[in-house]
């Protein structure tokens, strides 16, 4: 077995009094997509933040292919090969599209090849690209800040709620990106609340439940378990 690209080992979180990571033990397999499911407020996003270095973990260990990181800046993580998507995006408004990606592009230049390859997943941030990010309809928002991360080859994504709110076809055109970034050799790490997508992308799955992992597998394993689903997280996500 190889090194996974991630791994978080009895990582605690603390935010002002409350506890919200306890413990999280986690794997992230190289070259796969992980689904980091649970209801909400279980502590998903503060796992994704933790790793990416917003919040300090209190206690326990991360590693990014076999590299400590859990003290590092957010920036030096994010150098390391870390690209980061928020549930609210992060993109900036007042500036246009273009600058916006520019200043993704740690590295450097943007690359035009890659440029390239993120016009073609997304198309609508070519035909917007001298606009304001604030005047992008909801879905061509998130497909700036999904292109944010990805303007620059990583070799980790965490990727919060990408498809939350978004119309089907939109949700299609995120999908077909992600498959993209994984088959171009990348790890992803991602929270997602329509189990169907979850399904569809994910090779490995981690269930959180009062700030810890409480169940891991293969995402097949859990996409045809109702009886799993519910026991794990209060309700058959088949539903859904």
């Amino acid at each position: 077995m190889s090194e996974p690209m991630l791994r978080l080992e009895g990582v605690f979180t603390n935010i002002a009094q409350y506890h919200i990571l306890r413990g999280v033990d986690l794997e992230v397999p190289r070259g796969r997509v992980s689904m980091l499911l649970g209801r909400n407020g279980v502590g998903k996003t503060t796992t994704l933040r933790t790793v990416i270095g917003h919040w300090r973990a209190h206690g326990g260990r991360i590693t990014l292919d076999g590299q400590d990181i859990t003290a590092m800046p957010t920036p030096a993580i994010a150098r390391a090969g870390v690209g980061f998507v928020p549930e609210d995006m992060g993109i900036f408004a007042d500036l246009t599209v273009e600058e916006n990606m520019v200043l993704a592009a740690v590295s450097g230049p943007i690359d035009s090849a890659r440029l390239d390859w993120v016009f073609s997943a997304f198309p609508p941030l070519k035909t917007f690209w001298k606009s304001a990010a604030g005047n992008l309809s909801g879905g061509q928002k998130q497909m700036l800040s999904i292109a944010r991360a990805m303007i620059e080859k990583r070799r980790l994504y965490l990727i919060d709620e990408p498809t939350k709110g978004l119309a089907p076809a939109i949700v299609a055109t995120m999908a077909r990106a992600l498959r993209e970034l994984k088959a171009d050799g990348a790890s992803i790490l991602l929270v997602e609340q329509n189990f169907a997508v979850a399904k569809a992308l994910g090779d490995t799955a981690s269930v959180m439940d009062d700030g810890r992992v409480v169940w891991s597998g293969a995402m097949a394993e859990l996409g045809r378990d109702a009886d799993l689903q519910e026991r794990l997280m209060g309700l058959s996500m088949e539903a859904r």
